[in-house]
């Protein structure tokens, strides 16, 4: 439900920046801070979620009805 899929947003957005502090390590590449940086305005910082949130949503959906079309052609 929606509460799984925030988390799982969640958890992808940490592991995201994660990966892209370690690998911006020496490299000089300056988007690891935009990502964790917090815009002042917050309806911008709600506009930048909502729009990441929904495809997130897409994808997710996306991968389960390819799954679901999978099953039924597996039968």
């Amino acid at each position: 439900g929606p509460k799984f899929i925030h988390v799982v947003y969640c958890f992808a957005r940490y592991v995201m920046t994660e990966d892209m502090k370690k690998l911006s390590v020496d490299a000089g590449i300056p988007f690891a801070e935009a990502v964790v940086w917090r815009p002042e305005d917050i309806y911008i910082l709600n506009a930048r979620h909502r729009v990441s949130y929904n495809k997130l949503l897409q994808t997710l959906q996306r991968k389960d009805f390819v799954n679901q079309e999978y099953r039924k052609k597996a039968r």
